[in-house]
C-alpha cells in the first residue's frame, strides 16, 4: 500500500472516530441535562418557591389550590386564576389574571 493512501485511510478513520465521539459527548450532555432536570422537579415538588415549605392543597372558592404551611404563600396552577377570575363579582381575580396573562409557548 502507497503511503498516501495509507494516509488517507489514516485520515478518514480518524475523522470518523471523531465523529462518533463528539456525537457520543452530545448524547451523553443530554442524558445528564434531562437527569438534572428530573432531579430539579423531584426535589421541588409539593415545595413552596418562596421558602422551601410543604403546599398543602385547600379548596377555595371551588378550586384546589396550594398553600404553604410555613410562609403561608398560595400557589396557583395554570388555568386556576382564570376559574378563579370566572367566578368573580367583585373584578379582583380578573385583574389580576389580566395583570399576570402571558402567552405560553412550548420550546
Amino acid at each position: 500500500m502507497s503511503g498516501s493512501k495509507h494516509n488517507q485511510e489514516e485520515e478518514y478513520f480518524a475523522r470518523l472516530e471523531r465523529e462518533q465521539v463528539a456525537a457520543l459527548k452530545e448524547k451523553l450532555a443530554a442524558e445528564e441535562a434531562k437527569a438534572a432536570r428530573e432531579e430539579r422537579k423531584a426535589l421541588h415538588k409539593n415545595r413552596c418557591g418562596k421558602c422551601g415549605g410543604e403546599l398543602l392543597p385547600r379548596p377555595f372558592k371551588g378550586v384546589e389550590i396550594d398553600v404553604c404551611v410555613d410562609c403561608g404563600a398560595v400557589l396557583l396552577d395554570p388555568g386556576e386564576l382564570e376559574q378563579l377570575a370566572g367566578d368573580d363579582k367583585t373584578g379582583v381575580f380578573s385583574a389580576l389574571g389580566e395583570l399576570f396573562s402571558f402567552s405560553r409557548t412550548k420550546g
